[in-house]
């Protein structure tokens, strides 16, 4: 199993700097991978691009990109250059998003996600592994008359899918590489999660898939104190239905309830846990919640376990 962490530079003066710095530090205390998430700021193949250029130890990826708002064509011109960056250590993360974001942001309206997502990636395969396409779908077109490879990413990029619900696994374990469930604890992994992701990929002939699973914890001595703070930051996940529905599977009421806090003893048993549950990979995400000292005391057990 590797163990990585997402990054998030905060309020910085610049924050492509910011995160450059972070993930040089990320690699000194022996994290495996570094991830960037995506909603309306910093671009988050770019910033791929750049660290895993600027910092070789570390696999680097995007987590995740929603697929409304996009076009394969596009996102496949980024992936593939993030790839041919990093020499091969991009890993692309695509989301279904939230019906608040794509219609208040876009303007698009959020309908039939599922079969967006099943043609989004089947036309971003045919670009990432043959630098062509010629996908003509029901909600989707993407045709190449001209070739879309980028040289240097003739290995293709692996396809992950931020993947929680029956539909949105069928469909990943049928076409992607793997998930990255976020907010789902190891008892949604091992009894809902992974069993369905499996058998979908077995069914369509495809290799056992990734679980690369991002759970927001750190490691603190104020475990009520940064709990309470988890419970703010993560309170806008509980009105989405697929993570409330995950989290109540994994257990909890509310988002933080599944979040890994405590001393290094408690996060290290978690950890555990998500391995035992079919996690191929674990990815901390909010692990700045609590301050720097505590962020790097996260780290450098996360480190440690990587090792």
């Amino acid at each position: 199993m590797t163990v990585g962490v997402a990054l998030n530079a905060g309020d910085v003066r610049n924050q492509v700097d910011a995160t450059v710095e972070l993930a040089r530090e990320a690699e000194a205390a022996g994290l495996r991978s570094a991830w960037f998430g995506q909603t309306f700021g910093a671009d988050s193949p770019q910033l791929a691009a750049i660290v895993g250029r600027e910092v070789p130890g570390l696999q680097v990826g995007t987590s995740a990109i929603p697929v409304f708002g996009r076009h394969p064509l596009l996102i496949s011109s980024q992936a593939q250059t993030a790839q041919a960056a990093t020499h091969g250590r991009y890993h692309l993360g695509l989301a279904l998003g939230t019906k608040l974001l794509t219609e208040g942001g876009f303007g698009l309206p959020f309908e039939r996600p599922i079969a967006r997502l099943r043609e989004f990636l089947t036309a971003l395969r045919q670009l990432t592994r043959d630098g062509t396409a010629d996908f003509r779908g029901e909600l989707l077109t993407a045709v190449t008359p001209v070739p879309a490879r980028v040289p240097g990413a003739e290995a293709g990029v692996p396809l992950l899918v931020a993947a929680m619900g029956a539909q949105s696994l069928r469909v990943s374990g049928e076409l992607a590489d793997g998930i990255l469930p976020y907010l789902a604890g190891p008892r949604a992994l091992e009894t809902h999660i992974v069993p369905a992701l499996t058998a979908a990929a077995e069914s369509a002939g495809r290799p056992a898939p990734r679980i690369v699973a991002l759970v927001h914890g750190v490691v603190t001595d104020d475990v009520a104190a940064v709990r309470e703070k988890a419970t703010g930051h993560l309170a806008f996940y509980e009105q989405i239905p697929s993570y409330a529905r995950v989290i109540e599977q994994s257990g909890g009421l509310r988002a933080s309830d599944v979040a890994a806090i405590g001393d290094e003893k408690t996060v290290a048993a978690e950890v555990r846990r998500y391995r035992d549950a079919g996690a191929t990979e674990v990815v901390f995400a909010g692990t700045e919640i609590a301050g720097e000292a505590d962020r790097r005391r996260t780290w450098a057990l996360l480190g440690d376990l990587a090792g």
